[in-house]
């Protein structure tokens, strides 16, 4: 028998296997110090619920510490900018509001507003189009916010925001359900404006709802914002300052959180924004607490902006006067669910065979839009998206390319967790609020 503490080495296919036979403890603890082999790398999904989807996190740990944070994505990846190239420029919005599945209202309004720019049409879009779009995303902000308030705080234990969030959220889907038939996918803004008008008794539904809502609010801070348990697991948590944000490209609440108030409905108005009072929330505290009290303070003031839209609601067309390019949508509740109206299609059908043509070859076809390119950006829940339309003058986009804010702030990822604790990670990534449909696409 080998009197030393190990018998020989010997060789297998896992690699060389050493057999303790023995020995001072001691010793063997200092042999093992000594190898320094305490670096583990471990897969924290695309399972994982934690990860907001299938995200995969590479992290590289030094006991409990984080010492190198990777993101691994494409796990989702749908392809549907390069779809985007073989439908007409309206199919379009069906695609592309199932990107960022939770904010598919901002999808639908950047892709048009790149539309609309390329085919010079964007002070023609009707007053009341521009003001149910911009209802409709302050809508899909408070929502998206409650999502990620509920699913954060679920990921750190608070279970109880989880549901209150959920619950809200219901409200609003049966909103949207209301007015667009749907719940998320909607394709319900188009090229030159809407769909349709708001159905009968929307705006009392939204002006029940908004007072649902101011009551509902105040719960979250009672439950989250003072409790002492949920401030350390958030202070100094995900911590990534002004500079850190900027070399990054970070936006949305993760910019703000560093203090600075860039929002693009008050730096480059759109949808006009510039008419409607409201504040742009900020914070220094650069970390996961800081951004948490942002969404909460920008559900408030989306609350504001839905009662401005309600107030300015006048009545008028949804859609582009231009019949060359508005899409024929005089849509009707029937036997079989929503479609076209039964009236108009007689209409079109009985009086007017030169109306008829122009319709099948809109609806098949589509509309010319010019030969040239146009970026249109919104400001998301989660930061700045954007959209870059090429034309070559047909009826389908040559590329459409989207800045999906999730994409670009998850390489802040490896910035604010490497250095802390494992357990951080998860209400770092919650902080950011990354969707996969939008960093895929």
């Amino acid at each position: 028998m080998s009197t030393s503490n190990h018998a020989s080495a010997r060789e297998t296919t896992e690699g060389t296997v050493y057999t303790v036979t023995g020995g001072d403890w001691d010793e063997i603890v200092q042999s093992a110090a000594r190898a320094d082999d305490e670096r583990i790398v471990v897969n924290m999904g695309p399972q994982h619920p934690s990860t907001h989807g299938v995200l995969r996190l590479i992290l590289e740990i030094d006991g409990e510490t984080v010492t190198e944070a990777r993101c691994g994505i494409g796990y989702l990846h749908t392809g549907i900018e390069k779809n985007l190239e073989y439908r007409n420029w309206t199919q379009g919005t069906t695609f592309v509001t199932r990107m960022d599945y939770l904010t598919p209202f901002f999808n639908e309004t950047a892709y048009c507003l790149g539309v609309e720019k390329l085919l010079g049409i964007t002070d023609q879009i009707p007053d009341r189009a521009t003001a149910i779009r911009v209802l409709l995303m302050e809508l899909n902000r408070l929502s998206s916010h409650l999502v990620c308030i509920a699913t954060g705080g679920m990921e750190l234990g608070a279970t109880t925001i989880m549901i209150y969030g959920f619950r809200d959220r219901e409200l609003i889907l049966d909103v949207f359900e209301l007015i667009t038939g749907l719940r998320m996918n909607h394709a319900f803004i188009r090229p030159g404006g809407l769909a349709q008008d708001l159905p009968p008794g929307a705006v009392d539904q939204l002006r029940d709802f908004v007072k649902t809502m101011k009551k509902n609010l105040p719960e979250y801070d009672k439950l989250a914002t003072g409790n002492p348990i949920f401030k350390a697991r958030m202070q100094d948590v995900g911590y990534l300052d002004l500079t850190g944000c900027m070399a990054l490209g970070a936006t949305g609440p993760v910019l703000r959180s560093a203090g600075l108030p860039h929002d693009l409905r008050k730096t480059d108005p759109y949808c006009g924004y510039e008419n409607y009072e409201f504040d742009v929330p900020t914070t220094e505290s650069c970390d996961s607490y800081g951004r948490f009290l942002i969404r909460l303070e920008e559900m408030r003031q989306s609350l504001r902006i839905v009662e401005q839209c309600l107030d300015r609601l006048e009545p008028g067309p949804v859609m582009v006067a231009d019949k060359k390019i508005a899409w024929p949508a005089q849509l009707a509740m029937g036997p079989d669910g929503l479609g076209n109206s039964l009236d108009h299609i007689k209409q079109i059908m009985g009086t007017s065979m030169e109306s008829l043509i122009h319709h099948f070859k809109l609806v098949t076809e589509g509309f010319r839009v010019p030969a040239g390119q146009a970026y249109a950006a919104v400001e998301s829940p989660k930061g700045e998206l954007g959209v870059h339309l090429v034309s070559d003058g047909g009826t389908r986009p040559y590329r459409v390319h989207f800045r999906d804010p999730s994409f670009t702030n998850l390489q802040a990822m490896a910035a604010m967790c490497e250095g802390g604790q494992i357990a951080d990670v998860i209400v770092a990534v919650a902080s950011i609020d990354p969707v996969m449909g939008g960093v895929d696409r």
